[in-house]
């Protein structure tokens, strides 16, 4: 097992990494009183409840179980925790435990940081997206119709706890979706790291155990870096966002749930890429590094072929980053070194959308 530390002073945590962790002794420290309540969802409660369940033995504990999908990522799902939470009489005291992918891990914290104003959760994410990237740093959230993650707070875990054995009932689709977020960080801010996936790519999308665990250690702690900087998205941590502007618009475009969220965001990556090529921050050789990474990780590399360039531009518009009615994006100068911008030519992220828009796959 390999522990890491979000260093966010009084609420610093650790990230545990490693096999078989839901058969430890791991949760008991981190829950400071008897009343838990799991959160998770149709798919995962018949593989890991009862493994979850088990490390609680002795706590007053309860179960939530959510339909599965991006698609229910909403205040009306969201509504059911809400429900359990209150129908079992649960106080301030209770402790949320996040039990699934990306999607349960936003949902239960964003309850947890909701309810009576305020209670601890814990995340066991069970997908390789979720163990390299949104079970640390504490964004919380769920969608709305008109864009994703509008609505949602900053709320810090207790600890997260990333069983590498969970990744074993993982369909490669889901597999792949997770690497889009692991190649994010070696193109934003750590050039040797992508050097080590244009060698070792394949190993990650065989399931090789100690490639994989290395991805999600190696992921897991430039991302601690990064939020232990800027916990809130002041600055640096606006970075993390590379490909997610382009990759959200394709995600509320389509429904959620049409695509997975590294599938958008591996293409909004390349897009972003693309611009910065047009823009002349990026190398033409660095680009063709990155299609070619994206296309051995299984990754789709065009957006749906039923949006337009009008779409695009009014979804980018809603983007969190936008400012002032500037869509500000993240670029790359070079593979491992990302800016925030909006001094980008308008004109060659009209020629990003329309390059890539007639592209058919």
């Amino acid at each position: 097992m390999k522990t890491l530390h979000v260093d966010l002073g009084e609420r610093s945590y650790p990230i545990y990494i490693g096999r078989g962790l839901l058969a430890q002794d791991l949760i008991r420290s981190h829950i400071k009183n008897k009343q838990v309540l799991i959160v998770t969802n149709e798919t995962i409660a018949p593989l890991y409840l009862k493994k979850t369940q088990a490390m609680l033995a002795g706590f007053e504990h309860q179960t939530v179980i959510l339909p599965d999908g991006e698609q229910y990522k909403n205040l009306e799902t969201l509504n059911l925790i809400f429900d359990a939470l209150l129908t079992h009489k649960m106080d301030r005291s209770v402790t949320l435990v996040a039990l699934g992918g990306g999607v349960i891990g936003d949902m239960a914290g964003f309850a947890a940081a909701s309810y009576q104003r305020g209670v601890n959760f814990i995340q066991i994410p069970t997908t390789l997206l979720s163990q390299v990237d949104s079970s640390v740093g504490g964004k919380t959230g769920v969608n709305h119709a008109l864009g994703k993650n509008m609505i949602g707070a900053f709320h810090q875990p207790l600890c997260v706890i990333a069983d590498t054995e969970t990744l074993n009932t993982l369909e490669d689709k889901q597999l792949a979706a997770g690497i889009a977020e692991v190649i994010k960080y070696g193109l934003l801010g750590d050039k040797p790291f992508f050097e080590w996936l244009e060698s070792n790519i394949e190993k990650l999308t065989n399931r090789d155990a100690d490639a994989l665990a290395y991805a999600i250690e190696r992921s897991c702690r430039d991302k601690a870096e990064i939020v232990a900087a800027d916990e809130k998205e002041s600055g640096k941590r606006a970075l993390l966002n590379l490909g997610h502007t382009f990759g959200h618009a394709i995600e509320t475009a389509s429904g959620y749930g049409q695509w997975l969220h590294g599938e958008a965001v591996a293409v909004g990556m390349l897009m972003a890429a693309d611009l910065s090529l047009r823009s002349g921050f990026l190398s033409k050789d660095d680009m063709d590094k990155i299609v070619s990474l994206t296309k051995r990780a299984k990754l789709p590399t065009a957006p749906p072929k039923e949006m337009t360039q009008a779409q695009f531009i009014d979804l980018m518009l809603r983007d969190k980053k936008a400012l002032n009615g500037v869509i500000r994006l993240v670029l790359l100068q070079s593979i491992g070194e990302a800016i925030i911008s909006d001094n980008y030519d308008r004109t060659a992220l009209n020629k990003t959308l329309e390059s890539f828009l007639s592209v058919k796959e």
